[in-house]
């Protein structure tokens, strides 16, 4: 009788840290952007905000740097539940839902407001497609600007075709891409660029400024080009297995806040391309291939014959593409009308 007492009492004073641990959730959340980086810093804060609004029931656990492998590795391991949420590039979204790299095609934005109201418009859609796919889009980010960086000197398409350039191995848009310039690109991990760069395996690579200098690729090059070819998407996602099984409010509280990171990230990752700029002027890297380089011409030819690959293969729908070209020439129309006195 006694020991049934105890056993009682026991489970009476257990039973509200029980309830507590049930009601806890972990979201284990990879990504390539090493520790003290813009990105990092505003993901933890968005951790923060979220462990402090739900009563320390939905807290993150951090995976910076790419420990957790290539975006590839890390959608595997979302698929096995080993790890919960990423921030992914377009190279990993193109993995979940690659309509969405619409918006990072080469060369065919003219500026950040082009970008800004093709997203509104799809953002719907976007998200949309992540669902129907197993994951949940919280929020949008950018990468930035995409230039080169190469070991010696690129003045035009013809320098970059002599060039032992990277490409991030199993991407369709960069294979297009570089098919269409008459690149022979070298497919690596983008974990082994860095060793590759040093071995000489490779000499060129693309990135962002702020990429360049956070994962430390600008100590392994002497040129930049100034001419940004692209802009680099991203996402802040969860698998739709864990979003579902999160009480109501904490999806909702993710998704409020996922939101509002992904604007902070886009608007701080602009920024800081800008200041990435100046650093690596001051770090002794030297411009080139300027606008005045760029042969129009074979620009134009580039586009048309990687765009036809990606709208044949559906990797970015046919129908998708005439609407944004669409869309965009509207906005230009609009935009010259406005600046017409």
């Amino acid at each position: 009788m006694v020991l049934t007492r105890l056993i009682l009492l026991a489970g009476l004073l257990l039973a509200p840290l029980w309830s507590v641990a049930a009601d806890r959730h972990v979201l284990k959340f990879a990504t390539l952007a090493p520790e003290g980086t813009t990105w990092m810093n505003l993901l933890e804060d968005w951790a923060e905000e979220v462990k402090e609004r739900s009563n320390g029931r939905l807290v993150f656990r951090f995976y910076p740097g790419g420990v957790q492998g290539d975006e590839p590795d890390v959608l595997k391991k979302m698929r096995f539940g080993q790890l919960q949420g990423a921030a992914f590039s377009g190279y990993g979204i193109g993995y979940i839902y690659s309509p969405a790299r619409i918006l990072e095609l080469p060369f065919l934005f003219e500026n950040t407001d082009e970008i800004d109201a093709v997203r509104a418009r799809y953002m719907p859609r976007f998200e949309q497609g992540f669902r129907d796919n197993g994951y949940e889009l919280l929020g949008w980010m950018e990468v930035g600007d995409v230039r080169l960086f190469s070991q010696k000197p690129v003045h035009s398409f013809d320098d970059l075709r002599k060039r032992r350039i990277w490409l991030w191995q199993g991407d369709p848009l960069g294979e297009a891409w570089f098919r269409a310039a008459g690149l022979a690109p070298i497919p690596l991990s983008i974990t082994d660029v860095y060793t590759s760069l040093s071995t000489g395996l490779i000499d060129t690579v693309y990135c962002t400024p702020l990429a360049a200098i956070a994962l430390q690729w600008f100590t392994r090059t002497q040129y930049v080009t100034n001419v940004p070819m692209a802009n680099a998407i991203g996402a802040l996602v969860v698998s739709r297995r864990f979003f579902e099984r999160l009480p109501a409010d904490l999806q909702a509280l993710l998704r409020e806040t996922g939101e509002r990171t992904g604007e902070r990230l886009i608007a701080a990752t602009r920024a800081d391309n800008e200041k990435s700029l100046q650093v690596l002027r001051d770090e002794g890297l030297e411009f080139v291939f300027e606008p005045d380089d760029i042969d129009h011409a074979e620009l134009d030819r580039m586009r048309t014959q990687a765009s036809k690959e990606l709208t044949a293969s559906s990797y970015i729908p046919k129908p998708l593409f005439d609407e944004t070209l669409a869309l965009l020439a509207e906005l230009r129309r609009e935009r010259q009308a406005s600046a017409s006195p």
